[in-house]
């Protein structure tokens, strides 16, 4: 009868002679990571210590591993961090901002609780903890610092250094009701009005005014874009003399760290790419400001900086929110019109054309985070119960 094959990373039964020089040599079977069973041995002064030496020398065996060996169940949990992010920088599958978003996300929420533990140590329980003394304090900060937490964990199990995802079995999070917030009409016209008098004075301070803001705002209330989307748009994605004036939605701003601020050839989504059909307002405002720009190659951004650089993003909400201030109207985001949009299509045309024209490949996205809910029922409703449930009188005749 044939022994038993030895399981992978396993050893045998220990057995001991001597060396012509008087030690003790154990030696034994071990399978090592590439499936072959090898001998391996080691002396020492007494059988004991030849037993100590070959039990260390075989758990510090990795010449046969895999690269992810530097990992054991008792590796701290940021040698797994470090490994995680040379990783993700190997796969290079990840937009630069994302994978620094990851990498922040996971130094500014997920270390400071489990820096000083070892793989082994993080277990379900604690996990569910965490996520839920996060969740606490912010239901968005939790579930960025769950996404991290779980792929560099999956990491781990992929590499057979934990036998599970812990992750895979915390309760889940639960996102605070909310409903989103949307700008009526009259509320709108009173940002643009606001908008087309700091333009017209002017600041007390810094350069006048060059009308960029106003047809920004005019431009995402025309197409539904994101404020990244909106500054990414050049010349050759206009069409302002068809028939239908239309713009391109095909890439959008980021500002890597450390890095200069560039157009990213895609928007948020490679699917997210698509020509919408503009406004008069909308295209009233595009046109005024083609004529004001002097580059006119195909590639010239729409909008930018007067050395024809793009604009940044964070900068264009920084200037809405001091115009706002300014006129005393508080609260108000660049996202906000991209909802407001997104209500006022789904009121005349349905969720399916808001999606459509927002880049949502799944509605229910839309009717989630972006279309804020009509509390007025139809009053329809009302002549319809008059006439099921008339209130009969004993003068009134039968029916």
């Amino acid at each position: 009868m044939s022994r038993p094959r030895l399981t992978v990373g396993t050893f045998g039964e220990i057995g001991y002679s001597f060396s012509s020089s008087g030690r003790t040599v154990a030696r034994a079977r071990y399978r090592d990571w590439d499936g072959k069973t090898r001998i391996v041995q080691a002396t020492g002064e007494t059988s004991k210590a030849a037993e100590r030496a070959l039990k260390a020398k075989l758990s510090d065996r990795s010449l046969f591993q895999p690269s992810s060996a530097v990992l054991t169940p008792g590796s701290p949990f940021p040698d797994l961090v470090a490994y995680w992010l040379e990783e993700l920088d190997l796969e290079d599958r990840l937009a630069k901002r994302t994978r620094d978003l990851y990498e922040r996300n996971m130094r500014t929420l997920v270390m400071p609780a489990f820096r000083n533990l070892t793989l082994r140590e993080i277990g379900v329980a604690r996990c569910d903890h965490f996520l839920k003394q996060l969740a606490k304090q912010s239901y968005s900060r939790a579930k960025q610092a769950r996404v991290v937490l779980r792929l560099a964990l999956a990491l781990a199990v992929r590499h057979e250094v934990l036998p599970r995802n812990p992750m895979d079995h915390v309760a889940r999070l639960h996102r605070p009701a909310s409903t989103p917030d949307a700008l009526t009409p009259a509320e709108v016209n009173a940002i643009r009005t606001a908008i087309a008098l700091w333009e017209a004075e002017g600041s007390s301070s810094g350069p006048k005014p060059d009308g960029q803001l106003g047809a920004i705002v005019e431009v995402m209330l025309g197409t539904s874009a994101r404020i990244g989307e909106v500054l990414a748009i050049r010349r050759c994605d206009i069409d302002v003399t068809g028939e239908t004036p239309s713009i391109r939605i095909a890439g959008t701003i980021v500002s890597p760290r450390g890095e200069p601020t560039v157009r990213q050839d895609h928007p948020k989504t490679a699917k997210s790419r698509r020509t919408v059909a503009i406004p008069s307002f909308t295209a009233e405002a595009v046109r005024r400001r083609l004529a004001r720009r002097d580059d006119t190659s195909p590639d010239a951004l729409l909008f930018c900086s007067r050395e024809g650089t793009p604009l940044m993003t964070n900068n264009v909400r920084r200037q809405l929110r001091h115009v706002m201030d300014l006129a005393g109207i508080t609260g108000i985001t660049p996202h906000m019109f991209r909802r407001t949009v997104a209500t006022a299509i789904n009121e005349y045309g349905g969720v399916d054309l808001a999606a459509e024209l927002l880049g949502h490949t799944d509605p229910k996205i839309t009717i989630q985070h972006y279309i804020r809910r009509n509390e007025l029922v139809n009053p329809a409703t009302a002549d319809m119960l008059d006439r099921v449930f008339p209130r009969v009188t004993p003068d009134s005749p039968a029916t």
